[in-house]
């Protein structure tokens, strides 16, 4: 069963940083895509980031790339998202979710693609 444990969100002022973790276990970082989602009061949850885990490569909404980059440790089966220059509008519920194939990054602006989730951490940027 896939599991997945997000850590590391907090209350922030604008300009900071954080570093989000999420500890996945009951499945090899072998051909998975591996996303960052959040989801703000009244809004509807969002693809921050993703990363395949077969290849390596990396995804960012518009509004994050540049200041949040995503990260994996395969021998520790771990994903970090690394957040900077953070915004008010940064504020949400931060997700880790995952689904087999790396190929399923391409479509992490929809969240419906990815089927396994943590359950959140919260993440407030103050003005």
């Amino acid at each position: 069963e896939v599991q997945l444990v997000e850590s590391g969100g907090g209350l922030v002022q604008a300009g900071g940083s954080l570093r989000l973790s999420c500890a996945a276990s009951g499945f090899t970082f072998d051909d998975y895509a591996i996303g960052w989602f959040r989801q703000a009061p009244g809004k509807e949850r969002e693809g921050v980031s993703c990363i395949s885990s077969s290849d390596g490569h990396t995804y960012y909404a518009d509004s994050v790339r540049g200041r949040f980059t995503i990260s994996t440790d395969n021998a520790n089966n771990a994903v970090y998202l690394q957040m900077n220059s953070l915004k008010p509008e940064d504020t949400a519920v931060y997700y880790c979710a995952a689904e087999r194939g790396g190929v399923r990054c391409f479509y992490f602006s929809d969240y419906l693609q990815f089927g396994s989730w943590g359950q959140g951490t919260q993440v407030t940027v103050s003005s």
